[in-house]
């Protein structure tokens, strides 16, 4: 029987960004980071809004609300209406297994630009699981699946996409 469990990949990439949180450094970090935002250090042109599939700036409307020391997501109805839809999605790959090819992976609205830091806080994020591997790449991919808004996520997750599929660009 398969483990459902993350991999460490995963649980490190997701503590980071918890750990960061609480510390204000990933509010630092992030000032002025968005669907829109754009460093000019970065060799990587942000992501262009593309017909038919889910733009990161309705997924970016998320709140938080403090509740039993925790932050719980609040969606509004757009992003809800979205759970369990068959969605397109593009982002960068953040592998969170070894090889060139992934079939669990985190897609960002903005590129991994270090090895070792979160690129986005989790209204950025999806997670991705596809039934076929994906080629690793640095350009923006493309998948499609059944989309899930995560509201009590133990990983701090807000959004997933099961079924996968990468597409061709």
């Amino acid at each position: 029987m398969k483990s459902k469990m993350f991999p460490a990949s995963l649980l490190l990439a997701l503590s980071l960004l918890i750990g960061l949180s609480g510390s204000g450094a990933w509010a630092q970090a992030t000032i002025g980071a968005g669907p829109g935002y754009h460093d000019p250090r970065s060799p990587f042109k942000p992501l262009q809004e593309r017909d038919g599939v889910l733009s990161w700036s309705v997924l970016s409307a998320v709140t938080t609300k403090a509740e039993k020391n925790r932050l719980l997501p609040t969606f509004p109805a757009q992003v809800l209406a979205l759970d369990k839809q068959k969605v397109k999605v593009q982002g960068f790959m953040m592998p969170l297994e070894p090889g060139d090819k992934q079939s669990h992976f985190l897609l960002s609205s903005v590129p991994t630009s270090c090895s070792f830091c979160v690129p986005a806080g989790p209204e950025g994020l999806v997670e991705v699981r596809t039934k076929q591997p994906v080629r690793y790449t640095l350009e923006p991919v493309v998948v499609e699946g059944v989309f899930a808004v995560l509201t009590d996520d133990p990983y701090g997750m807000f959004y997933r996409v099961v079924d996968g599929q990468g597409l061709k660009r």
